[in-house]
């Protein structure tokens, strides 16, 4: 079963995100800032997928969040979704070109639940039944 770690500091979402992707058996962690997704990331086993928000606790936390993880040898081949709506914000300004972020692929939001799960199938392979 694939693992999937969501990185977002609405709650309403977390829950969202969780249903939608334990119903399709994905297993499912939450952390609500870039310091306990970095923290969960790198304890034990890193996950198959980070799927993270930009906007938290700064704007462009989630930006912060990737150039960490692909800065460490450990965890620079988990792949890494953004899902934001800074692109429709007042904030889309501040937001770097896609050269300058190191992510896999990119989700706007509101996130439709077919959009999400084939991204998954294309970064994770065909269906949640992928062991790691």
């Amino acid at each position: 079963m694939a693992k999937i770690l969501v990185v977002d500091d609405d709650v309403d979402f977390q829950v969202i995100m969780r249903r939608i992707l334990e119903a399709e058996g994905y297993e499912v962690g939450i952390a609500e800032n870039g310091d306990r997704a970095l923290e969960m990331v790198r304890q034990g086993e890193p996950p198959d997928m980070v799927l993270l928000d930009i906007m938290m606790a700064t704007t462009l936390e989630g930006v912060d969040v990737a150039r960490e993880m692909k800065g460490d040898p450990a965890l620079e081949n988990v792949p890494i979704i953004m899902i934001s709506s800074i692109a429709t914000s007042p904030h889309a300004a501040e937001f770097p070109d896609d050269e300058q972020i190191p992510i896999d692929g990119w989700i706007s939001k509101p996130v439709q639940s077919a959009v999400l799960l084939k991204t998954l199938e294309r970064f994770l392979g065909q269906g949640s039944e992928q062991t790691t």
